[in-house]
C-alpha cells in the first residue's frame, strides 16, 4: 500500500490548465470496439448469479470480473466496484467486495467487480521507484473501470442512470479521476484512497524520497507526469455526489488532517466521515456506504441484520507496500 501512496508523490501536480492540456485524451478509448465478452462459469447464491466473466482491454489483454446479477428483469442500479491492492490481503482482488455485491443484489443492484491489473494472471510487480508501468498501469485500471460501464450500460436490465462507483484505496485514486471524466455515474465513494499530489507535495515523506530517489531523477519523473493529479479531476465530480471514508488509525501517512485536505479539493455535493479504524475501515463505515449507495441509486435499504452478517475486510499488516 504505501508504494502506490508513493506513487503520488512521484506524479506531483501542476495547475489546471496544464492538466486541460495534457490530459484532455489521455483516458480516450474507442467506445465502438467490441467488448469480447466472455463468460467462465455460473454460481448461484440463493437467487444471485455470480458470473465469473472477461472482457476485453482497450490496453490489451483481458479483465477479469465477477457479475453479480440479481433475479427478474430490472431495470436495476448498478455498481462497479475496485479493490485495494493491499500486498498481503487474501482480498487483494474482485474478492474484497463481493459479499457486499451478492448482499445488494436482492435489493435490485447489478455489480461488476474487476480484478486490475496487478492482480491479473501473470502479472509481475514493477519493484522500481521511479516507475513508468506503474504509470501504465493506472492508465489502463481507468480506462478498464470506462469499459465497464460501457459493459453494465449495453445490459438490457440496467438504468443507466442509476450507477455508482465505489473504490478503495488505489482504486479510490482511480475513482478520483473517473470522476471528472466520466459523467455516467451518480455517485462515488472512495474510501482510504489519496486524492491530491498537491496535498501530498507538502508533508515530509515527499521530500525524504525525493531525498532517496536523487533530486535531478526524481524531479524529471514528476515533470513528465505532472498533469496525472486525481485532485484536478476530483474538484469536477459535480453533478455526481462524491462519499469520503476514512481510518483515523490509517497511519502515518493517511492521517486524519490529510484526508480533510483532500475533502476540501472535492467538488460538492459530497460527504465526509472518519471512521475509528485502519486502512480496511469497519462495519461502521460498511453500513454508511451501503445506505448512501440506496439512497443515491434510489433501491430499498438493506435490513441491519444483512448488512451486520457481512464479514469485516481483514486487515494484514503493513509490509511496506
Amino acid at each position: 500500500m504505501r508504494k502506490i501512496l508513493l506513487l503520488g508523490f512521484l506524479l506531483a501536480s501542476g495547475g489546471w490548465p496544464v492538466v486541460a492540456q495534457n490530459a484532455e485524451h489521455a483516458f480516450d478509448y474507442d467506445q465502438t470496439a467490441p467488448l469480447d465478452l466472455q463468460q467462465k462459469s455460473m454460481t448461484k447464491r440463493g437467487d444471485v448469479s455470480v458470473l465469473d466473466i472477461s472482457y476485453a482491454s482497450p490496453k490489451g489483454g483481458r479483465v477479469p470480473a465477477y457479475l453479480v446479477v440479481p433475479s427478474g428483469k430490472g431495470p436495476f442500479a448498478a455498481v462497479i466496484w475496485g479493490h485495494w491492492y493491499w500486498a498481503n490481503s487474501p482480498a487483494r482482488n474482485r474478492t474484497e467486495f463481493l459479499d457486499e455485491a451478492v448482499a445488494l443484489a436482492p435489493t435490485g443492484v447489478v455489480s461488476l467487480l474487476t480484478d486490475g491489473p496487478v492482480a491479473r494472471p501473470g502479472h509481475v510487480d514493477d519493484k522500481g521507484p521511479l516507475s513508468e508501468r506503474q504509470v501504465t498501469e493506472l492508465i489502463q485500471q481507468i480506462i478498464d473501470m470506462r469499459r465497464g460501464a460501457d459493459l453494465l450500460h449495453l445490459r438490457k436490465d440496467v438504468d443507466p442512470q442509476r450507477m455508482a462507483y465505489v473504490g478503495h484505496s488505489y482504486n479510490a485514486t482511480v475513482g478520483a479521476f473517473l470522476s471528472g471524466v466520466d459523467k455516467r455515474f451518480k455517485a462515488f465513494v472512495l474510501m482510504a484512497g489519496g486524492l491530491s499530489n498537491e496535498v501530498d507535495m507538502k508533508s515530509k515523506e515527499y521530500q525524504e524520497s525525493r531525498q532517496k530517489y536523487g533530486p535531478e531523477k526524481f524531479d524529471a519523473f514528476e515533470a513528465k507526469y505532472r498533469w496525472l493529479d486525481p485532485g484536478k479531476f476530483v474538484s469536477h465530480a459535480s453533478p455526481s455526489v462524491v462519499f469520503l471514508q476514512y481510518g483515523t488509525k490509517d497511519l502515518p501517512f493517511l492521517t486524519p488532517e490529510r484526508a480533510r485536505e483532500y475533502a476540501r479539493i472535492v467538488s460538492e455535493p459530497k460527504r465526509f466521515q472518519l471512521y475509528d479504524a485502519p486502512h480496511a475501515l469497519n462495519a461502521e463505515a460498511r453500513r454508511d456506504r451501503l445506505s448512501f449507495l440506496a439512497e443515491q441509486l434510489n433501491f430499498k435499504p438493506l435490513s441491519p441484520s444483512i448488512v451486520a452478517a457481512i464479514p469485516d475486510l481483514y486487515q494484514p499488516p503493513d509490509q511496506g507496500q
